[in-house]
């Protein structure tokens, strides 16, 4: 396929979507990511549209939200990924928020094997795939649905929040980065976000690498209000994303890496096995990763003295 056959169908992948993973566009043209990315250089040039960190995104980006459709073949590996590591923070009989997106879809998909679970939700999608869960009960809030992302917003949402309590929220959203923290493009569904979160006493942002570094228009957490993040391995093996994942352990976030395989095995009770906790160092010289020593920090913790961007916890879905 000669470049310009190859970038009007990039543009015309982008325009269709609204956003698209560099991985995507590789698979779709059947070519490298490095061609593919130097692709999009040239299509910002023009103009055509705007690059963000592990992908491309029509002009004016800030503002616009791909709708429903389009979000779900989006990344769509690493949100399965994603899904799949956060359903082990998840205890039997916990009680938690999960808000609405295709992300976190995809988390509702599997918590429906954990036995006496309540979740409270915002999101028809999520609900939907709870709705014939054994022992597991789920709780709407009130609100006006917003049809392109089948979210109930507006105060009616957020009144029903009001006094609830919950051990975790689960929420995603259009971008994160270590200055503004998690920010969507859509106000309404930003202020019902803001409410979930601040139900809970852990809050775990799932967010696929195509979002680290991108900065969108409403602030939904800001990054000390956020205790976990939930990303794909990719985040760690590109150079934007990976400098985006240090300033974020900097700030005291946890940062769990999911891999991009085969799910693990259900754990005894039904639901995903926990998470092992996998402390590594950063890549050296031949670009392998040192298993960090015995008695290493938690996700989140520093060693006193080592400054944690020399020193990055990263708990990883590998055994």
């Amino acid at each position: 396929m000669f470049a310009a056959e190859r970038r009007q169908l990039i543009l015309e992948m982008v325009r269709a979507n609204g956003a698209v993973s560099l991985r995507e566009l590789a698979r779709v043209v059947q070519t490298s990511e490095v061609t593919v990315r130097r692709d999009v250089r040239a299509l910002e040039a023009e103009g055509l549209l705007d690059r963000r960190h592990g992908g491309a995104v029509l002009p004016g980006g800030f503002s616009r939200e791909p709708g429903y459709p389009q979000k779900t073949h989006l990344a769509a590996a690493e949100k399965s990924a994603i899904a799949d590591l956060a359903a082990g923070l998840v205890e039997e009989g916990d009680a938690v928020v999960v808000g609405a997106g295709t992300t976190t879809q995809e988390l509702a998909r599997r918590l429906a094997r954990v036995p006496g679970l309540t979740v409270v939700t915002n999101s028809l999608l999520v609900a939907q795939a709870l709705a014939h869960a054994n022992r597991v009960e789920v709780v709407m809030t009130g609100g006006t649905l917003r049809g392109s992302n089948y979210a109930l917003v507006g105060s009616g949402a957020e009144q029903s929040l009001a006094g609830l309590r919950v051990t975790k929220a689960f929420v995603s959203g259009s971008g994160l980065t270590a200055d503004r923290g998690l920010s969507t493009t859509n106000m309404l569904s930003a202020s019902v976000d803001r409410a979930l979160v601040q139900s809970a006493t852990e809050v775990i942002v799932l967010a696929d690498h195509t979002k680290l570094g991108a900065d969108t228009m409403f602030q939904t957490v800001p990054t000390e209000g956020i205790t976990r993040l939930v990303t794909d391995e990719q985040a760690a093996a590109q150079d934007p994303t990976a400098r985006e994942l240090d300033a974020l352990a900097d700030c005291g976030v946890q940062i769990s890496l999911a891999p991009l395989g085969p799910p693990a095995e259900p754990s005894a009770h039904g639901g995903q096995p926990h998470a092992p906790q996998v402390h590594q160092a950063p890549p050296g010289p031949a670009g392998m990763r040192r298993a960090a020593p015995p008695g290493a920090p938690l996700p989140g913790q520093r060693r006193p003295g080592v400054h944690s961007g020399l020193m990055r916890p990263i708990a990883t879905g590998r055994p």
